[in-house]
């Protein structure tokens, strides 16, 4: 019988860039399609890094290799006076799939987040095709909300506008 790997989870640091980077890139690609500018990223993680009241990054570590990632996001809530934690960036290594990783991540958020009196819940969103994640986010005692998500993105004319 084969025993399941040693998993860390740790908060993540400056060191942990490239991988919050590479997987990120990858998220978007597996997920949505989406090629996303390494430059670009780059600087998102390090103003994430250099912002710790808007978001924090979390790694598992496998044998001390990055194997996934997380980032939390605050979001107030007034009508509950209290904050927030939303999970994003997701990724866990394909090879490494199905073997806690995510579980992992998700308990240890969740141990920090029921210590923290402030927070009230923690939410993700998850893309409608991407019924593998919501399984397992069922999996680990999330709900499907009440929500839809709607946005107005203007990320693109911001990119156009700085190449000018």
């Amino acid at each position: 019988m084969e025993s399941q790997p040693r998993i860390v989870v740790r908060d993540a640091d400056l060191r942990d860039t490239a991988d919050i980077v590479e997987f990120n890139r990858r998220l978007a690609l597996e997920s949505e399609e989406k090629v996303l500018d390494a430059a670009i990223v780059t600087a998102g993680v390090r103003r994430g890094f250099s912002h710790p009241e808007l978001c924090r990054y979390f790694v598992a570590e496998i044998d001390g290799k990055v194997v996934g990632t997380t980032m939390v996001t605050l979001e107030l809530t007034d009508w509950r006076d209290g904050v927030l934690w939303w999970l994003q960036s997701v990724y866990v290594e394909p090879d490494f799939r199905r073997a806690g990783v995510f579980r992992a991540l998700y308990r240890h958020i969740a141990e920090r987040a029921r210590h923290d009196q402030d927070v009230r819940g923690l939410r993700l969103y998850v893309h409608h095709t991407n019924q593998r994640a919501m399984r397992t986010y069922e999996a680990m005692g999330m709900a499907k909300a009440d929500y839809e998500f709607y946005e107005h993105d203007w990320s693109d004319a911001v990119r156009r506008r700085n190449e000018d």
